[in-house]
């Protein structure tokens, strides 16, 4: 879990001991990288992100809650303080290489010849 979260929102680990299993609990799911990313290209707003991904509302709503809890997104006021808004912990802002990688790996390792 990100440094500073408080344990009581950590998932059920399913491997205690192993760091990367660790982090596919936190951020594994078919839409938490994607929010992180999203996050990193700057979305801040819920209809940024409801946007940028197609998630279903009630779906986005937990993965920002969750993220939050975790320590990888903190909401903040918008100038106006009539909604939210959510910025890349420091924690969240580590996971760019992470990002970046995959997205290598996706461009080398996931499309067909011919794809984009």
């Amino acid at each position: 879990m990100a440094r500073g979260a408080t344990d009581r929102h950590a998932p059920e680990w399913t491997d205690p001991s192993c760091p990367v299993a660790r982090t596919v609990d936190l951020v594994g799911d078919r839409w938490s990288l994607l929010v992180i990313r999203d996050a990193m290209d700057g979305a801040r707003s819920f209809t940024d992100f409801q946007q940028r991904t197609g998630i279903a509302r009630n779906i986005l709503t937990d993965r920002l809650r969750k993220l939050t809890a975790y320590g990888l997104l903190a909401q903040v006021d918008a100038p106006s303080g009539r909604r939210k808004l959510y910025t890349l912990t420091d924690a969240g802002k580590d996971l760019f290489p992470v990002i970046v990688t995959l997205r290598q790996w996706g461009e080398h390792h996931a499309f067909n010849p011919g794809e984009p």
